[in-house]
């Protein structure tokens, strides 16, 4: 069920409703039944694949601190644990990709090797809620979380319906102690529930896919378009995958909030950046410190020498960029995200804090390097990306990219609110502005929504992931 459709509409009040007015003992029965009929909405079967990892996890806590005694026992209770979850992963996500590469290279050298595709569908959010379930099965195995004893608490923990499908990535030291709590009806969840929901629809509905139709004409046909309308094109795509997936990740926080439960804040301002290592601590925060905790920081992190950190650095991207999606695109996205992340904080460490111009200038060229990097993430492949760069840097097209005035202005308030809460958060934001101003920004943006919302229902881009 997409957050942007009619349905969800319907199903936001009705399970948030029930959710008060049903006594504190039954309400994770309704949010888990909730849940699963908000993921089954999608493909049906496919929560199977759900259930049983969750079984697996669920189990394998247990015995892990059944034989807190035993590291042995332990170890390997938490090695099962964790190659089963990204077995389901490479089955449903890898494995068409290496075996359709093992066929381009068996052809290559002028082997035999027969082609085997299974005819898949990648489930919703499989990533999201395979890195949630290896974070609780790990933190059980360090010994910073109790194995959890309700199956229906712990099936809840991972298929929490608003962050599910695209995150935040949640650790069970939040939200599973969250699920236990007993949560009253309040005024104030309600107010900042509904205006993170409202903001998180006007990204989505009104910057993401207005923009996202202009996008995708550039990128269908570059070599139409002059060299004005391709960096544009690229620029705006920036600000479309920040809208949607900033979008999302905010109407999830809305919901939660609803019902009195907070989640991680997904984004702090990521295009204030004044450097690509600053970036990704403010761009996608929840994967990010996944990645930091349960890769970098096992690998040695930055206690090590240089050559080792900077190693380090390579395989943290690497796997994010793997993460994203089983396409070169993204391989060739993560390695180069790795090798800025270690130049960048190699030129960092010899240079002294700058005045306000540099870090205005600090700010302009890491959005600039981003954009680029944004075109190895859009283009659906190696192919696409070189006729994009042919297009631009031979030019010849004349086409213009078209965009009404009404989305200009949308986005320019997207961008002066982004700066205006960098250090805060929507909701907290609209607590400060005078009574006046806030109702009348809140009608703004509902006018927004109504007059210049997108009609087709687009899927958020990170659905795929």
């Amino acid at each position: 069920m997409l957050f942007n459709s009619i349905e969800f509409l319907v199903f936001l009040p009705v399970v948030t409703a029930v959710f008060y007015l049903l006594p504190h003992r039954f309400r994770w029965m309704w949010l888990l039944a909730a849940s699963c009929f908000f993921y089954m909405w999608f493909i049906p079967k496919y929560i199977l694949i759900l259930l049983v990892t969750i079984l697996i996890d669920y189990c394998a806590a247990l015995l892990m601190e059944r034989w807190s005694d035993k590291p042995v026992h332990r170890r390997w209770c938490m090695l099962a644990s964790v190659v089963s979850t990204c077995a389901v992963l490479f089955i449903f996500k890898y494995l068409n990709f290496c075996s359709e590469n093992l066929v381009a290279l068996a052809q290559h050298f002028g082997w035999a090797h027969p082609k085997r595709v299974l005819d898949i569908a990648l489930p919703i959010g499989l990533s999201f809620h395979t890195f949630q379930s290896l974070s609780y099965v790990i933190e059980v195995y360090r010994g910073r979380q109790r194995a959890e004893r309700h199956l229906g608490y712990y099936a809840l923990y991972v298929m929490f319906y608003p962050q599910l499908v695209t995150g935040p990535i949640e650790r069970p030291q939040n939200l599973l102690r969250q699920l236990h709590e007993e949560k009253t009806l309040q005024h104030e969840n309600i107010t900042h529930g509904l205006r993170l929901v409202l903001y998180g629809l006007f990204l989505k509905i009104v910057i993401a896919d207005n923009i996202g139709a202009a996008v995708d004409a550039v990128y269908a046909a570059p070599a139409d378009f002059g060299r004005v309308g391709i960096v544009t094109a690229m620029a705006l795509y920036s600000m479309q995958i920040y809208g949607d997936f900033f979008g999302y990740s905010t109407i999830a926080l809305g919901c939660a909030r609803l019902m009195g439960f907070s989640l991680v804040d997904n984004f702090k301002a990521p295009y204030l950046a004044e450097s690509i290592g600053d970036f990704w601590r403010r761009w996608h925060i929840s994967l990010s410190s996944w990645l930091r905790d349960y890769i970098y920081i096992p690998l040695g992190g930055n206690r090590v020498s240089v050559p080792h950190w900077m190693l380090n650095t390579l395989v943290v991207f690497t796997v994010c960029g793997i993460w994203h999606g089983a396409n070169w695109t993204f391989l060739l996205w993560g390695v180069a995200y790795g090798v800025l992340v270690v130049l960048s904080k190699l030129i960092h460490r010899s240079r002294q804090a700058g005045s306000l111009w540099s870090r205005l200038g600090g700010i302009a060229v890491t959005f600039f390097v981003v954009t680029l990097m944004w075109t190895l993430f859009r283009a659906p492949s190696l192919g696409d990306l070189h006729s994009l760069y042919a297009a631009l840097f031979h030019g010849g097209g004349t086409a213009a990219v078209h965009l009404a005035p009404q989305v200009w202005i949308a986005l320019a308030a997207f961008v002066a609110i982004d700066i205006a809460t960098r250090n805060s958060r929507f909701d907290i934001w609209c607590s400060t502005l005078p009574r006046p101003l806030r109702w009348l920004l809140y009608g703004t943006i509902v006018f927004a929504i109504i007059a210049f919302g997108s009609v087709e229902q687009h899927p958020f881009i990170y659905f795929q992931f």
